[in-house]
């Protein structure tokens, strides 16, 4: 541990975990020690760089809070997250894809009967969300549970509102027996990510924007199935192409469809894949 130099650091880094019980804990510190090791090599990073990135990471946690996950942000915008569903969440043809779960889902979000306005208040342009939940057979899962969130026309989350007193844009329901689901809320938007802190100065400085496409978040769960985490991306919107986050999949693009007394009606099914042994 002695006269440590570029060339032998690596290997002294890693014999320290030789003692590591968890194997997958072992396995995954080794590697990124090799990964971090051989970044710093191949840029080779200077000491100021190295103390940049440091006041970078410790101003993501700083700003970050019950309300806010700037280090998600910077996984989202890196696109290891988007990777990381990709890796995760192979499901056979037929399924509903995956996609980012993002930093705007709360937990025990208020429950809704069918056809509730899950709104409540937030603006926007009237909508009528409807569809099934199914298996990969084409037949109804009965009772899965839905949970729904999404921004308000003017790009915002309910939690991004200072003192917003009761939910809005967000909440929870179960399909009935056959699997259907109906529930009202608003046309989703195109809106920037949080862009005022570090992961906001990283897109600056990389010429980037921070702008995502609209869409409606869903969690659907059922007994016997991969939880799915996914979003509907409006057919019409901007950044489809160049969402900020990469989340788009054109598997989940959809049409929302403008109604004669000016609302707008989306229509989606989903399709479950069963765990293993059932």
């Amino acid at each position: 541990m002695r006269n440590l130099n570029q060339d032998n650091i690596t290997q002294a880094v890693i014999a320290s975990f030789a003692n590591t019980d968890n194997p997958r804990l072992k396995e995954i510190m080794i590697s990124l020690v090799q990964h971090l090791h051989a970044f710093a090599r191949d840029v080779k990073l200077t000491e100021a760089e190295w103390f940049q990135g440091i006041e970078f990471l410790t101003g993501c946690g700083h700003i970050t809070d019950e309300r806010r996950q700037e280090f998600i942000l910077l996984s989202d915008v890196l696109g290891l997250s988007m990777l990381t569903v990709a890796l995760n969440q192979h499901r056979p043809p037929g399924c509903t894809e995956a996609t980012v779960f993002g930093p705007f889902h709360v937990k025990d979000a208020p429950h809704y009967p069918l056809g509730a306005d899950i709104a409540n208040g937030a603006k926007g342009t009237p909508c009528l969300v409807q569809g099934r939940v199914l298996n990969t057979d084409g037949q109804p899962v009965p009772h899965a549970h839905l949970d729904v969130w999404q921004s308000d026309e003017d790009g915002l989350y309910d939690v991004q509102h200072e003192g917003l007193a009761q939910a809005q844009a967000r909440g929870t329901l179960n399909a009935d027996a056959e699997g259907r689901f109906h529930f009202r809320s608003i046309v989703a938007v195109p809106y920037a990510i949080p862009h005022d802190g570090p992961v906001g100065a990283l897109l600056q400085a990389t010429g980037r924007h921070p702008w995502r496409p609209a869409h409606l978040h869903f969690k659907v769960e059922a007994p016997g199935y991969q939880t799915l985490i996914t979003h509907v991306f409006r057919n019409d919107s901007d950044y489809l192409d160049s969402d900020a986050v990469f989340g788009v999949r054109q598997s989940l693009v959809c049409d929302w469809v403008a109604q004669a007394d000016g609302s707008y009606r989306l229509d989606y099914d989903f399709v479950l894949n069963p765990t293993q042994g059932d």
